[in-house]
């Protein structure tokens, strides 16, 4: 009977390996920051971390999410969205697999940050246009884009040592974003094809089966003005809750991210000071230099850190460049890799599993993240390759 039950779907024995292993990983980690920084120092900057995450990063969001989605909701109860889908179905279909109301998630990310896209996926009036399949890749489509307007001005305003201005080599890198954003996308689209039924529709088609979605669109009742104010406040509380949402997952994968990639303080001892860390990430990136250079074109392997510190916070990331840059370890052909990167990998490690998680779509997490490592590869080396073709 127990060895029947070992086997049913969401059962373990109560003594397994699962546990030694989990009891082994678990402390090897832990072990591993406070030999580096201090029991006492790891414990306050832990919380320090996840306390400022919280007042910076998380209400930050929530503040983007609650704009976005007071914005979503004017624009799909007044027909844009709908007019989108309608005019640029033919461009978004062939290269991302998506309806065409999707490239609304393009310009919310890219002017703000990656979890604009989920007050997008919460609003019924844009879900309505997509298959249950497609639903889940909007994480990958939205991260993609995630600052993309911030991380393009603060590369552009950079100039280099000769004075030489940078603007080409940061469009060049939007390009390369694209190109990894469709191939994130359209592999994140394999996997969730073997998930749901293809066909199957978000919210279904119209109940009554007598409306034709493709030329009508619901709206709410009441005058143009009564309809503009529900529509913005209720986007808006779904801002509210999509906030409150990527709490855990903000909080809990971000710290640990952080403290992988942040080193010590200025004068390099630990404080348990938030944000500080062991510097673990960019340690792995300068031993994979070797590899990743050609890739890539870095004028050095100092450049390395850069994409790595961009999978936990793109803008610690993009904040090395100007240094980099001054003391000619970095050129515009990295910068160009720089800003490709950094858009698509924007701090996705930290807000991939929130994501997610939002859209109900968590046990496809690890097959996002696969997908969109992959994305963010080729869009660095898009990037470079453009930059030598037109740079």
């Amino acid at each position: 009977m127990s060895s029947a039950m070992s086997k049913l779907p969401g059962y373990r024995p109560v003594v397994g390996v699962e546990s030694f292993l989990f009891i082994a990983g678990f402390g090897a980690f832990f072990a591993g920051l406070s030999a580096r920084m201090g029991v006492v120092n790891m414990m306050n900057t832990m919380m320090e971390t996840a306390y400022d995450l919280l007042l910076d990063t998380v209400l930050y969001i929530m503040a983007i999410a609650v704009l976005a989605g007071a914005v979503a909701g004017l624009l799909t109860e007044f027909g844009v969205v709908a007019l989108l889908n309608t005019l640029l179905s033919p461009l978004m279909g062939p290269l991302y697999g998506l309806p065409g109301a999707s490239i609304v998630g393009v310009f919310a990310t890219y002017l703000s940050d990656n979890p604009a896209i989920l007050t997008l996926a919460e609003d019924q009036g844009f879900r309505c246009y997509f298959k249950k399949y497609q639903l889940p890749a909007l994480t990958n489509m939205g991260t993609s884009f995630g600052m993309g307007m911030i991380i393009t001005a603060f590369m552009a305003g950079i100039r280099l040592p000769s004075g030489e201005s940078l603007v080409r080599a940061a469009l060049l890198g939007n390009v390369g974003a694209v190109i990894g954003s469709i191939i994130s996308v359209r592999i994140m689209l394999r996997f969730t094809k073997r998930e749901y039924v293809t066909e199957e529709w978000c919210l279904g088609r119209d109940a009554a089966g007598s409306m034709d979605s493709s030329r009508y669109r619901k709206v709410r009742n009441g005058s143009v003005g009564e309809r503009f104010m529900e529509a913005l406040l209720e986007g808006g509380r779904s801002g509210v809750d999509m906030g409150l949402g990527i709490i855990p997952g903000v909080l809990v994968i971000c710290t640990a991210v952080l403290m992988l990639s942040n080193g010590a303080s200025a004068d390099g001892s630990y404080t348990g000071a938030a944000c500080e860390g062991v510097a673990l990430l960019p340690w792995l990136g300068a031993k994979l230099s070797a590899i990743l250079e050609p890739l890539f074109g870095f004028a050095s392997p100092e450049a390395v850190a850069v994409p790595v510190t961009a999978l936990g916070a793109a803008g610690a990331a993009i904040g090395l460049v100007p240094a980099m840059v001054e003391k000619g370890a970095a050129g515009a052909n990295d910068v160009a890799v720089f800003t490709a990167m950094c858009m698509c990998w924007s701090g996705y490690l930290s807000t991939h599993v929130a994501m997610m998680d939002s859209l109900k779509c968590g046990k496809l997490t690890g097959r996002a993240i696969m997908s969109h490592t992959i994305g963010g590869i080729a869009a660095g080396i898009s990037a470079h390759l453009l930059f030598l073709l037109l740079g």
